[in-house]
This record gives C-alpha cells, sequence and structure tokens, in this order.
C-alpha cells in the first residue's frame, strides 16, 4: 500500500471508529473490551485497531509502548470515538451513504487509483471495505459534531486579532511543538492534583536524564488524544501557541522542553521541536466576492431538516427568487444576514478550506448545492472574482482570526471530551485496566529503565477551520 493511503489509515484506526455489524456477525465468538453507555467495543475491533497501528510502526517498533500499555491507549480512544458517535447521533448529525461513497472516492483519488484497487489494497491489509466505510463515516461523524460544536462557542473578537497581528509584527516565527498532557479533571481535589504534579515531574527527569525519547513518552504517559502520534502539535504560528507557553516558547532552542506548566487541562511539557519562518506573502491572489446562506446545526435543526430548508430555497432561486432577500429572511448569519449575505472581497483560505473550494469551484453568479463547514450548512453564491495583491490587512486578519479560532476550538473540544468521559458510564474488561468503570486518574509512575526511541511518529496534524 502507498504510504499517503497508509497514513490515513493509521490516522483512522487511531480515531477509533466502530466496525459494521457485518464484519462483527462474522466473529460467532467474541469477547467484550469495554462497556461504553448502551454500547459495547468487541475484543476483536481493539485487536484490529492495535493491529492497524503495530502495521504503520512495522519498521520502528521501538517507539511503541509496551502492549498492553498500547492497547491501553487504543482502547481511550475507541472509547472517545464511540462517546462522541453517540452524541453526535442524539443531536441530530448523521452522514449518509452517498457522503461516504464520496470520501471513499476521495480517497482512491488522493492515492491515483480506481476504488477496485482501493478494495483489492484495504484486502491486502487484512481490512475489510465495509469496516473501511463504517471507520470512514464515524470519522466524518465526530468531525462534524466538533464543528457543530464550535458554533456559538468559539468567538474571536476584533480586538484579540488586532493584539495577535501586533505581537507578530516584528516575527514571522513558525514553531513545530510537541506535547505530553497530564490530565487533571474539573475541580480536582488536592489529591489529584499532587498524584498529577508527582508523574509530570517524574516524565521530565526521564527526559532530562534523556532515558527516554519525547515521543516515547507521550505516548506511554501522556493523556492528550493525540498521545499516540508522539504528541505532535504540528506548526503552529504565535497567535495559536497558548499564553502560558508563548513567551517561554519563543526563548527555546530546537529540541528544548518547557514545563511543567498548569493550565486548564492539567500539567504540560511542550517541546519546541523546530522553527522555521512563515512564508511572506507576494504577488497576486485571485479574491472572489460571494453571498451566503447559513443555516445552523443546533438542538432545534436537524441536518436533515436545513438541507432540506436550502435545497427548497435553491429551487426558488432557480425559479427567478433574489439571493439578497432569500438570505435577508432565512440566514442564520448574523453578520450577514441584513447585507442580503454579502461576504465582500476574501481570498480562498479566508472561510476555511471547504468554504473556500466550494467558492472557487463556482462560476460567476452559480449557485452551489449546500453544503457543510463548521458553522453549519451554507448556499453561497459567487458573485464576482479578482486578482489582488496576495498580502493585504484584510486578508491578514482573517489568516490570524482563523488561527485564534482554531486554537480556542482545540482547548474547549479538548474540555467538552474529558467531561463527556468522565460523564459516561464505561465499564473496561480488557487488559490490566479490566474492572475500571470511571474516568481514569492518571496516576502510573514512570520506569527506571525504558526502551529509548530514535525518532517519533510522523503525522499530519488536521485543523478545523471557522467561519
Amino acid at each position: 500500500m502507498n504510504k499517503p493511503l497508509l497514513s490515513l489509515l493509521a490516522a483512522v484506526a487511531f480515531a477509533g471508529a466502530a466496525f459494521s455489524a457485518q464484519a462483527q456477525t462474522a466473529e460467532p465468538i467474541d469477547k467484550i473490551a469495554a462497556v461504553v453507555g448502551e454500547d459495547v467495543i468487541l475484543q476483536s475491533e481493539l485487536d484490529r485497531a492495535v493491529r492497524n497501528i503495530l502495521a504503520q510502526y512495522s519498521s520502528r517498533q521501538d517507539q511503541l509502548p509496551p502492549r498492553d500499555v498500547l492497547e491501553k491507549q487504543v482502547l481511550e480512544r475507541l472509547i472517545l470515538v464511540r462517546l462522541q458517535v453517540s452524541r453526535a447521533d442524539q443531536v441530530g448529525i448523521r452522514v449518509s451513504d452517498e457522503e461516504v461513497d464520496q470520501a471513499v472516492n476521495g480517497v482512491a483519488s488522493q492515492n491515483g487509483i480506481s476504488v477496485d484497487q482501493l478494495r483489492q489494497q484495504l484486502t491486502s491489509e487484512g481490512i475489510g471495505f465495509n469496516d473501511f466505510r463504517s471507520t470512514l463515516r464515524d470519522e466524518m461523524v465526530t468531525q462534524r459534531l466538533r464543528q457543530s460544536y464550535a458554533q456559538g462557542r468559539i468567538n474571536v473578537s476584533e480586538a484579540e486579532v488586532t493584539s495577535a497581528m501586533s505581537a507578530q509584527a516584528n516575527s514571522g516565527a513558525q514553531f513545530h511543538l510537541a506535547h505530553i498532557l497530564v490530565a487533571l479533571p474539573d475541580g480536582a481535589t488536592a489529591e489529584q492534583i499532587a498524584v498529577g504534579q508527582k508523574k509530570i515531574d517524574g516524565v521530565k527527569a526521564l527526559l532530562d536524564k534523556g532515558e527516554m525519547d519525547f515521543a516515547a513518552a507521550a505516548v506511554r504517559y501522556s493523556d492528550s488524544p493525540n498521545a499516540l502520534e508522539g504528541g505532535d502539535l504540528g506548526w503552529r504560528s504565535q497567535d495559536e501557541i497558548p499564553t502560558a507557553f508563548a513567551e517561554q516558547i519563543r526563548n527555546l532552542q530546537p529540541g528544548q522542553v518547557v514545563g511543567p506548566i498548569r493550565g486548564p487541562s492539567g500539567f504540560q511539557l511542550v517541546k519546541l521541536v523546530e522553527t522555521r519562518d512563515a512564508a511572506q506573502g507576494g504577488g497576486q491572489v485571485t479574491q472572489y466576492q460571494a453571498r451566503n446562506i447559513l443555516i445552523r446545526i443546533d438542538a432545534d435543526t436537524t441536518e436533515a431538516q436545513a438541507k432540506a430548508k436550502l435545497d427548497t430555497l435553491r429551487a426558488r432561486l432557480a425559479g427567478g427568487a433574489d439571493f439578497v432577500q432569500l438570505a435577508k429572511e432565512n440566514s442564520d448569519d448574523e453578520r450577514t444576514r441584513e447585507k442580503g449575505g454579502d461576504l465582500g472581497w476574501f481570498s480562498q483560505e479566508t472561510y476555511g478550506a471547504d468554504f473556500g473550494s466550494m467558492v472557487a469551484g463556482l462560476r460567476d453568479g452559480q449557485v452551489s448545492e449546500p453544503f457543510r463547514t463548521s458553522a453549519g450548512l451554507n448556499l453561497v453564491q459567487r458573485v464576482a472574482s479578482r486578482q489582488a495583491a496576495a498580502t493585504t490587512d484584510d486578508t491578514r486578519r482573517a489568516q490570524v482570526r482563523e488561527t485564534i479560532g482554531r486554537r480556542k476550538l482545540e482547548d474547549e473540544y479538548g474540555r467538552f471530551l474529558r467531561e463527556m468521559r468522565g460523564d459516561a458510564y464505561v465499564d473496561i474488561r480488557s487488559g490490566a485496566a479490566a474492572g475500571q468503570t470511571t474516568q481514569p486518574l492518571p496516576t502510573e509512575a514512570p520506569p527506571a529503565e525504558v526502551p529509548r526511541s530514535q525518532r517519533k511518529p510522523k503525522v499530519d496534524p488536521g485543523s478545523a477551520s471557522q467561519r
């Protein structure tokens, strides 16, 4: 299997989506690895997810923790995905078979193969095609839950944007970071805080003595959802770094670690992997003028209802209705509704990849099909396009607003996941943690000697676009 496909399959396996009922019933004898609310995770699902990770690390097994620790990490991923899928179902978030088909076609296209060839490659890797589709569906569902969560919760003020731009005025640096998190529950007791402090201090001592590689320590000890990626946070600009670390990160040399620092999520260690200069804009870029009608997905409006409403509006537009008037009457975007949905002039990345790609693919005057972004379901009309200078204040402000919003979403959604995990009934029946029915408390003390790892996993950390 080629590398891009392998990376995607590994990422999906990390996400921990459920496998299809057909695959489950094909194995008449199976144990239960965990009970999650009214659902179960089968041992076969856990074993399969672990095998996918072992396959990705086949040439660098020394980077993985012992099997029991790895299984615990993977099981937690599976549990979190089950909880997110269940929550998405409760609020009416759905992914249709047609959308899964499109996603499968996209995976095949990205790898330069047909869907039939993709099916053959999956089979050769021991992955059933129905399992793959189910995994992909759950990944799409959890992403939409994340987007839905952002609505009404993640706001970036103009003052925040101005402050971030001022801080960046003399620095175009970007930072490649990794972290280790020892999580603390909300309202942690003095005893829980002491246990967390002891654990993070122990991990830091291992790193300081050179007894453990940072990525290996993250896989083994971090409570962050990205632990299995070695704690990799990807590239961050200054405004994407939490305030508690920002000043110290600027003074680090690549390879150095800062912390432990107590933050909203718990105790953290942050490593500066490398730095680079942000690409400076220049030349010309295409800008677009467009109008948008937004229907938000919330407790009162399901995705199906929102799509039906936009389909009706699109039919009215085809019959000669005025987009501006329909936007004033129907759009949920308070910022643009009174202007008939007018977004002004913007570049393709201003409102996120999904929105920008849709607008770029239209002709001037054309109306899109309903499509999903982090804000909800959209119906957009491209009005005009033009060439403009690549670096403008408006473009830069939009980029900074996007990165601040992404950082806020990471913090808030991480808190949401921890609360959901803590409130859920989870009965673990597999491995050393069998019998646990409450939120795990990080109490494992680092061993004196551990296998050393020379490299960290290469990952492509995703981002959630905000509009």
